[in-house]
């Protein structure tokens, strides 16, 4: 299970690695089940990211994958993949897995999405050292 707490220690551990690259990020944390725990927005980021981040985390935690599987499979050829409901095609969404159990995932959008994932990498490296 993942607890609030370790929801706000997810989120400030991407918090902290978007501040120091001056990285304007939403940051979503999600349970199990795909709903919100967390949320930050931080200040000058685009409103529409707030979205994007939730979305970003239940995907990954629905299909109990990286967003970037999706990407990567668009650029490969298969734009079908746009298609599937509930699904964002964009690095930045990474499932959290403690003992091998999926227990939730965060998702962050605000910068390019290669930076998006490289803040929600720190975020969930926090899941793995517990």
């Amino acid at each position: 299970m993942l607890t609030l707490d370790d929801a706000l220690r997810i989120t400030e551990a991407a918090r902290r690695t978007a501040t120091e690259n001056n990285w304007n990020v939403v940051i979503a944390v999600v349970d199990d089940g795909g709903h919100l725990i967390s949320l930050q927005r931080m200040d000058g980021t685009q409103k529409g990211s707030v979205r994007v981040a939730e979305q970003k985390a239940r995907t990954a935690i629905m299909f109990k994958r990286p967003t970037r599987a999706f990407e990567d499979m668009v650029l490969q050829g298969r734009p079908v993949m746009m298609t599937m409901p509930d699904v964002i095609c964009l690095e930045g969404g990474l499932p959290l897995i403690r003992d091998g159990v999926y227990v939730g995932a965060i998702g962050v959008s605000g910068v390019r999405s290669s930076e998006d994932g490289i803040v929600a990498a720190q975020g969930a490296s926090v899941v793995a050292k517990t």
